[in-house]
């Protein structure tokens, strides 16, 4: 898709930062940057996701201000690139799911303000990463993060869109890519006390055997299409969601898939995607892979 990046603004420090991460994206992939603020105030008396004209002159010129200034930090960010600005009526989470069907990527902050549009993680950022129509990145840790796109691999057919989108980001930023899948036996996965879990027989090698040929095949064919990107394929054995926090330390993306084998069935962000947004040491995207 060729649509804008859109970021949603709320004037709080952490918006800002994802709008120059979203200004950067737009200007990499060569579209325009839309900055939205969804206008929740109940008061409005418009019908939800229409544009809105503030009436009062105090918080005309509080909106205003902040989207000028969010243009400003977007220009210097990314000089050249097309920038449209958007007071949209409804609340946040709904404004931004409606805004992500005609964009290419959708931004946001894992903190906002709490009126006017609250941009918190586990309310929207949360939930527009499960259901957005197109990728969403979540600017967290280290907004300006320099590094390889690490790419959490497990293997599903849902997490097929977030081994693409890791790859053309990769591409885009000129950085490697760290294909990361962590691994562990059923009872490692089902032992959280304290100290190595019980003894049980397995053929390790058979496992391990096998685990690199998921990783292998998540990534067949990309190579040949993105010949500029260098992978690093590791194969882990440890905690999926320890191995992939511990490791996005040294990147400066981290890609995901909303779903995998190691979600809870029936939840549309899975809760490796879960700890990586609220615990990642540098942007998230969670990439959901589009139903045919």
């Amino acid at each position: 898709m060729n649509g804008p990046v859109v970021v949603g603004v709320d004037g709080s420090p952490s918006s800002m930062a994802a709008v120059e991460v979203a200004a950067r994206e737009a200007g990499l992939r060569g579209v325009g940057l839309r900055l939205v603020h969804a206008f929740g105030w109940p008061a409005a008396h418009v019908p939800p996701g229409r544009p809105w004209e503030p009436s009062g002159a105090g918080l005309r010129e509080l909106i205003d201000g902040t989207l000028v200034k969010a243009e400003r930090r977007a220009h210097q960010a990314a000089p050249g690139i097309e920038v449209m600005r958007e007071v949209v009526v409804g609340e946040p989470v709904m404004v931004l799911e409606i805004e992500s069907r005609t964009a290419s990527l959708a931004v946001v902050g894992s903190r906002g303000l709490s009126r006017f549009g609250t941009l918190l993680l586990g309310s929207t950022a949360g939930h527009l990463a499960a259901h957005a129509a197109c990728p969403v990145l979540v600017v967290r840790g280290r907004p300006a993060a320099a590094g390889p796109v690490l790419l959490a691999v497990d293997g599903s057919p849902a997490a097929h869109g977030a081994v693409e989108f890791a790859f053309a980001e990769a591409s885009l930023h000129g950085t490697d890519l760290i294909a990361l899948h962590a691994w562990s036996t059923h009872t490692e996965r089902a032992y959280d006390g304290p100290g190595d879990p019980p003894f049980v027989t397995y053929d390790e090698d058979r496992l391990r055997d096998e685990e690199q040929r998921v990783l292998a095949e998540a990534l067949g064919g990309l190579g040949e299409r993105y010949p500029d990107v260098t992978v690093h394929r590791r194969l882990v054995r440890g905690r999926i969601r320890h191995t992939l926090i511990e490791a996005s330390a040294d990147a400066g993306l981290v890609v995901v898939g909303a779903r995998g084998r190691g979600g809870f069935t029936g939840l549309l962000l899975g809760s490796v995607s879960q700890a990586l947004l609220h615990h990642a040491h540098c942007p998230v995207a969670v990439v959901r892979t589009r139903e045919k």
